[in-house]
């Protein structure tokens, strides 16, 4: 090799519970690796620079995490679904001596991650093994000021995180005025979204919707981040940065997010379904 040239990292692959894990260098950034789960992107992480987020609802749930507290102030921070815990790192990053909790099912996974993507010694963040919604239950009432939801199985975010009585259940662990952020994913028809909309809104009194809008229109698959609280959201803030991302999305509130809910019906736990696995090709 010549003398100064850098070696050209290679992936990294292993088996974990819920497939087959692989970290594949990102050729623009040296220490920056995105995680695929079979073949499927979940996360993209920078060590030498945690704060940037490279996936478009990354980014969007990077802005939710801006507002959440007057900046730098530190939060106490939920994440149910854990990946390479990209969103626990930026708001470590941003947040100084905030406390964060991580619920993680997939134990393998996780272990993955802390040994090729090490968190960083100083931060306050507890990885826990187990299920996101009986994680959900052990935190305190009105401990956290941020939830964020990002738990996919195989491409489909599992039924029981879907329903009211689990919305009302991250209303439990918010503290008044915290902030409940869901990556949701969905395509045509956008039943599976509308549905959350209506269900999520059974709790929560203000909710505001990100999204691209060729997935606001049906055109194709894709993730949307719903945003809800019991006070009033930041939606001028939200749709300035969301604008002006280098994937501008949309922001829908009010009297638009209720149109484009379409009257669709809340969930229960009884009729709860895990949400539409992705068309074929969706990652290729």
């Amino acid at each position: 090799m010549a003398k100064g040239r850098r070696r050209r990292a290679e992936a990294v692959t292993e088996e974990v519970d819920g497939g087959v894990a692989e970290l594949v260098p990102d050729r623009d950034r040296p220490r920056a690796r995105t995680l695929l789960i079979d073949g499927a992107p979940q996360s993209h992480v920078d060590l030498d620079d945690p704060a940037y987020l490279d996936f478009e609802y990354q980014r969007r749930l990077g802005h939710i995490a801006d507002l959440t507290a007057p900046p730098g102030r530190p939060v106490q921070a939920l994440h149910l679904g854990g990946g390479a815990f990209t969103l626990a790192r930026y708001v470590a990053a941003t947040r100084p001596r905030s406390t964060q909790q991580v619920v993680e099912l997939d134990a393998r996974l996780a272990r993955f991650v802390r040994r090729e993507l090490p968190l960083e010694s100083g931060w306050r963040i507890r990885v826990r093994g187990g299920d996101a919604r009986a994680g959900l239950g052990k935190v305190p009432e009105g401990w956290a000021d941020l939830v964020i939801l990002d738990v996919f199985s195989g491409a489909r975010t599992p039924a029981h995180l879907t329903s009211a009585e689990f919305a009302a259940e991250v209303r439990r662990a918010l503290r008044p005025g915290g902030f409940y952020a869901a990556n949701l994913a969905d395509g045509p028809p956008l039943a599976h979204l509308r549905a959350q909309i209506a269900t999520v809104g059974t709790v929560f009194p203000e909710m505001c919707l990100m999204a691209d809008p060729a997935v606001l229109r049906g055109r194709r698959f894709g993730n949307a981040v719903l945003l809800a609280s019991d006070r009033e959201l930041p939606v001028a803030e939200l749709t300035r940065r969301a604008a002006g991302d280098p994937h501008p999305a949309r922001v829908e509130h009010g009297r638009a997010l209720l149109d484009f809910a379409g009257g669709a019906a809340p969930v229960s736990d009884d009729a709860a379904r895990p949400s539409p696995a992705p068309p074929e090709k969706t990652f290729e």
